[in-house]
């Protein structure tokens, strides 16, 4: 039953998109063979934490970052980079030529933070702001990222007492150039599910993402299934906490979640207009 769920997930996340941007991903302007090959090399250094890179396969790194159009050069924001995983591949990727900034509460970025002193030759480059930030907070300049990339964050910031996702959409498009490009991957909620879900269950509609980015002044570029997962379904008892990594239910139904894997995640790429 569960890949016929999926392909009618996934044809109604589809239909919402321009046939422009529903081609496939070879036909996407591709990195050039040195950007790609840095990608690469930081995918595969040595330096990441072994429990990092066995979650490539879920994750796909290399993949993700070439499509969104990182590169060496690049001035990097990763929003909320809390434990590190993107952290531990971009920084090292754009110390030369570039610029990593991890944006957020101090809570996620202390870890970028200590790697910075810590670890000064891989990591001494990091800079940290605010995100949300507020008056007097320090931000990222605005205007100054050529990417700013956010994983599986959004469904967070629609939660709590004070939700605040249309103003992180708005800080997010203050911070790039024109021209410059919004990466987003998230848990995908079906089309066909009950809105009442989104958030709280972890999982977010590829509608309702676009539905903000573009209500901020985003253009809508492209999807990818880069990081699709045709087994989940969207709708287990502990939301998308349930599946790897968090496995939220303990030991209940363990190996059949270990078995699905990590969530179904949208790709998105958005563009902040050059005029």
């Amino acid at each position: 039953m569960r890949q016929p769920l999926f392909q009618i997930a996934l044809a109604a996340s589809l239909s919402l998109l321009p046939a422009a941007a529903c081609a496939a991903d070879d036909e996407a302007p591709a990195p050039s063979a040195a950007d790609s090959q840095a990608i690469q090399q930081a995918v595969a250094a040595t330096t990441r934490t072994p429990a990092n890179v066995q979650r490539d396969r879920y994750r796909h790194p290399a993949e993700t970052l070439a499509f969104f159009g990182v590169r060496p050069d690049s001035t990097v924001v990763e929003i909320w980079p809390a434990g590190g995983w993107y952290a531990e591949i971009l920084a090292p990727l754009v110390s030369e030529r570039g610029a990593y900034w991890g944006a957020g509460s101090e809570r996620m970025v202390t870890r970028v933070r200590q790697w910075a002193t810590e670890k000064p030759e891989l990591y001494g480059h990091i800079k940290t702001a605010a995100f949300p930030a507020a008056e007097g907070d320090p931000r990222v300049p605005d205007g100054s990222a050529d990417v700013v990339l956010t994983f599986r964050n959004i469904h967070n910031w629609m939660n709590g007492d004070k939700p605040f996702v249309e103003e992180a959409f708005r800080q997010m498009y203050a911070m790039l150039k024109p021209g410059g490009v919004l990466g987003v991957v998230e848990h995908r909620l079906p089309e066909s599910a009950d809105s009442a879900r989104e958030g709280s269950s972890g999982y977010v509609k590829i509608s309702t993402v676009r539905r903000l980015a573009e209500a901020a002044g985003f253009q809508f570029v492209e999807a990818s299934e880069i990081n699709a997962n045709p087994q989940d379904t969207a709708d287990w008892p502990k939301g998308v906490w349930t599946l790897p990594p968090a496995l939220g239910a303990g030991d209940e139904n363990r190996e059949k979640y270990l078995a699905i894997g990590e969530s179904d995640r949208m790709t998105l790429k958005f563009v902040k207009p050059a005029n």
